[in-house]
């Protein structure tokens, strides 16, 4: 499906989905404590249906609602079928280290952008941790031979790829044998993903402790109990509907927790040294339409929000430079060239410089948009179609199903004029 979005004043009041962030990973804690766990408004979306799909097949019982999940854990089995990931990285690398629990053969693989994300480092510290792993260059798919424990010990790892494979090693160090140190090699980036990690833990009775700097983690042998939690909006999705509000209207986002661990609740502080007008309120939060200034912005933490950054600079006057985004090319798409491909077409001036895009801010112009299958590329040019001259055109705008299958549906509902069609 394509869809067509032109030039448009926005306004309402929206929720935004659940996190998909904190929906993963309370799955994977309720799949591992023995005992039933309650997933209340969990987000239903491609990637954390896959992670449940395989948890199911490693035998936890998943049932309820859409807007209560209700977990059974425990042992787990060797699979019967091969677990396919999707395009979901977060569910490879989750699962991957969750297959190292059980006692039989797991082999995990996924679709065509999903076996050119790298898996090494998670495949390199499992194995430093008894784990017997086999994997193509480091790439999926990945055979996992487990025994139905970790050895444990000491794993080094690197830190500036994905913070998932620390959250993933932290996620099954309790369960091992022994004691189990994750000592960080590299830069660590992404460090409220992994925070929001260890929060998770505690609320299923795991306790990790973290250096100060989050270069080390001590994890000793625990068990997870069961827990009942409520998923927070998501900060990744509301970045996308604030933006909207700030280059084409305004728009209120509810439903936000203030006090959140999760990275892309930055996006505030985005908005505000753009000039945009951001007033906060309990748990929503208002954004109207503001003259945006260019910006340098270090988004190492937060990269999830370099794709609508990158449309709200393209808007500003003047230039704006985004540094820490090396690792985007990673992503579910390499989603620096295909931001400053499509700001191309749109006549927005960019250049890369290692680890830096710069843009020039302008007055875009609409044009037709790949996407690349990437959900947070389509939504952030959706975002910048709202404020462009002309007709700005989304290819497979169906991808937004990845974590934000509502995402159409609410455009609409703040007065986006979006014109769906099949080709």
């Amino acid at each position: 499906m394509d869809v067509r979005v032109v030039r448009s004043l926005v306004g309402g009041t929206l929720k935004p989905p659940s996190s998909k962030s904190m929906t993963h990973r309370a799955l994977v804690c309720s799949a591992l404590a023995q005992g039933e766990s309650v997933i209340r408004s969990p987000l239903i979306s491609d990637d954390t249906l896959a992670t449940r799909w395989i948890l199911e097949l490693l035998g936890a019982d998943v049932s309820g609602t859409d807007e209560e999940w209700r977990v059974r854990g425990g042992a787990l089995n060797e699979p019967y079928a091969e677990l396919d990931c999707g395009e979901s990285g977060t569910t490879i690398r989750f699962m991957t280290a969750v297959c190292s629990l059980v006692d039989g053969v797991c082999k995990l693989s996924g679709g065509q952008s999903l076996s050119r994300r790298p898996m090494e480092p998670l495949v390199d510290g499992l194995r430093q941790l008894g784990v017997k792993i086999d994997s193509r260059d480091g790439l999926p798919p990945i055979t996992v031979k487990g025994r139905g424990r970790i050895p444990g010990g000491e794993a080094a790892i690197r830190g500036d790829i994905s913070s998932q494979f620390v959250s993933a090693l932290l996620l099954v160090a309790p369960l091992a044998d022994r004691e189990t140190v994750v000592k960080i090699t590299t830069h660590l980036e992404s460090k409220p993903y992994i925070s929001m990690t260890m929060d998770t833990q505690r609320l299923y009775g795991v306790d990790v402790k973290a250096s100060n700097d989050m270069s080390e983690y001590i994890v000793s042998r625990q068990k997870y109990t069961p827990a009942e939690l409520t998923v927070e909006g998501d900060w990744s999705s509301a970045a996308f509907l604030l933006a909207a509000g700030a280059i084409a209207g305004g728009v209120t986002v509810g439903n936000l927790n203030m006090e959140s661990e999760q990275a892309d609740k930055a996006i505030l502080d985005a908005l505000r040294s753009m000039g945009a007008v951001v007033e906060s309120k309990d748990s929503s939060i208002h954004v109207r339409e503001a003259t945006l200034k260019g910006v340098s912005l270090d988004i190492s933490d937060c990269p999830d929000l370099f794709p609508v950054v990158a449309s709200l600079c393209a808007t500003a006057s003047g230039t704006s430079t985004l540094t820490g985004i090396r690792r985007l090319q990673f992503k579910e798409s390499d989603r620096i060239a295909a931001m400053t491909e499509g700001l191309k077409r749109m006549g927005v001036r960019t250049a890369l410089d290692e680890d830096t895009l710069t843009i020039e801010g302008g007055k875009p112009k609409g044009s037709s948009i790949s996407p690349h299958q990437d959900h947070r590329i389509a939504m952030a040019f959706t975002v910048l179609g709202l404020a462009a001259d002309g007709e700005t055109i989304i290819i497979d705008a169906d991808c937004v199903s990845k974590s934000y299958p509502g995402f159409w549906d609410d455009m609409e509902l703040i007065g986006a004029e979006i014109r769906g069609m099949r080709e």
